[in-house]
């Protein structure tokens, strides 16, 4: 078979999300999506496990070709994608049983998993460019799933501004093509240094105009308004994907973008970083001020996805190997708690019909296991030991301090993360704290145990574990982080 494994978790899942709305029975269809995605999944580490394959599909003309690769930064993605898509579709089993058009839903939850892992595996701009417009109409329509008013103006929100920050991105592919020796992926950059001569500052406007329009999937400033939009009218496990997976798809692409088109030594100690930096840090602070302020759950965790998904912009945009690290942790960090969250806060929507924080005193008495599973997460974002998410923040503090730019945005940057954690902790601690201890004046006669079934309770467990795992045993991802950072730095 050879390298044209590479090409199997791409299409295989498209070809079979197009089938399920064709299974009208709920118990056939569901087994047919968990085999479809654990057999994903499986590929998934068999290539990020196997040898270096690269392929090239067609060769269109020059530099303009589809081909994918395994490279290490699309190891961890795969795996990441495999996995969480797998637990949000065990969950979605019993969520969706009370929805309609569950075959359309699956469908396209199905087909994405393909056409992220193809974004994942590309091995130059077009393929990734290509795959990242389809992944937009793969997930429109989980966004406008329910139909109603809300939801169909989210979605087209989350399509308007993600056709506009993407063509940002196909203006500057043309530029590289005139200044690039190629555009294929490759450490360090490829960039032609005799044709870019008195053209710099030009395309550091055309960089930073590609950072801005791949920072609208990631939620950075100023393209971030549909993510809160968004969220909250979209099914829970949408959601949870949305956030944890599909915002980290324009991560991948200001990865590719920045170390791998124009080269960290084109952008780092020049203006254009030191705007990409404060971009950053504002939609630090800005996610998280706004967080604080929501009362509506699923709102408050997408405001919560813009401030902690920009902890990985600052990362990449100090780059430096130290907060490069960071970046690569804090994604797969964030990525497992989030939806871990998300997928909590659908258990308690879906046995409670709450919506709104003020709602949910005592419902760690009702819930106590989704309720213990969406703490770990919550101790996870807000950096606590021995969590993912403190590796990943003191890995982005070290690298801060070592960043070389010439002025205080760096540390900055690093008390306005201190000031982000003190937030984080008070819009998700406090859930925690009403939840177990509503106060003396709270009827404890009225509680009744609310917890969901199996379905919902093990993928929860599963990305509980795995937030504490990433945190004790980060020694594995570390070095894979390293071994990234040595071949562009």
């Amino acid at each position: 078979m050879g390298d044209y494994i590479l090409l199997f978790p791409v299409f295989f899942p498209i070809v079979c999300g197009v089938l399920m709305p064709f299974i009208k029975n709920s118990k056939a269809r569901n087994c047919f999506a968990a085999a479809v995605l654990l057999i994903e999944l499986a590929v998934a580490f068999s290539i990020a496990f196997g040898p270096k394959r690269e392929i090239e599909v067609w060769r269109i003309s020059g530099m303009l070709s589809i081909a994918f690769a395994n490279d290490g930064l699309s190891r961890i993605y795969i795996c990441l994608i495999g996995a969480i898509w797998f637990a949000a579709a065990i969950f979605s089993f019993e969520y969706m049983k009370h929805e309609t058009r569950v075959g359309r839903y699956f469908m396209f939850y199905t087909a994405s998993v393909g056409v992220l892992m193809g974004i994942s595996l590309s091995a130059n701009f077009m393929t990734m460019y290509l795959f990242y417009e389809f992944m937009t109409l793969a997930t429109v329509p989980l966004v406008l799933h329910t139909e109603t008013h809300d939801s169909i103006a989210a979605g087209l929100k989350y399509l308007g501004y993600s056709i506009f920050g993407a063509g940002l991105g196909l203006i500057g592919f043309f530029f590289l093509c005139i200044y690039g020796d190629t555009t294929t992926f490759t450490a360090g950059g490829v960039l032609n240094t005799v044709a870019i001569m008195g053209h710099e500052n030009f395309l550091r406007v055309v960089y930073l105009g590609m950072m801005i329009g791949f920072g609208c999937k990631a939620g950075m400033y100023p393209l971030h308004a549909w993510l809160p939009t968004a969220h909250p009218v979209a099914p829970a496990p949408a959601s949870a994907v949305l956030s944890g997976i599909i915002t980290k798809c324009g991560v991948l692409a200001i990865i590719r973008t920045t170390y791998y088109l124009f080269g960290v030594d084109f952008v780092r100690g020049t203006w254009v970083q030191n705007v990409i930096l404060v971009l950053a840090i504002c939609t630090v602070f800005m996610g998280s001020m706004l967080a604080y302020r929501e009362k509506m759950l699923k709102k408050r965790l997408a405001y919560s996805s813009i401030s902690q998904v920009s902890y990985v912009l600052f990362g990449l945009f100090l780059m430096t190997p130290q907060a490069f690290c960071g970046a690569i942790l804090q994604i797969v960090a964030h990525a497992i708690a989030k939806n871990a969250l998300f997928l909590s806060a659908g258990a308690v929507i879906y046995k409670t019909g709450h919506t709104y924080v003020d709602e949910l005193k005592g419902i760690g008495k009702q819930m106590p296991i989704v309720m213990g599973c969406f703490t770990v997460a919550s101790l996870s974002l807000v950096g606590i030991p021995p969590t993912g998410g403190f590796v990943s923040k003191w890995f982005l503090a070290t690298g801060a301090l070592e960043c070389t730019v010439e002025n205080l945005i760096p540390v900055i940057g690093i008390v306005v993360l201190i000031i982000s954690a003190l937030l984080t902790a008070g819009y998700l601690l406090t859930i925690v704290a009403d939840a177990y201890f509503p106060g003396k004046d709270f009827d404890y006669g009225s509680l009744e145990k609310k917890e969901p079934n199996l379905l919902m309770l093990v993928p929860l467990i599963v990305l509980a574990c795995g937030v504490v795992i990433v945190g004790t045993f980060p020694s594995g991802l570390i070095w894979l982080a390293e071994n990234i950072a040595g071949s562009i730095f």
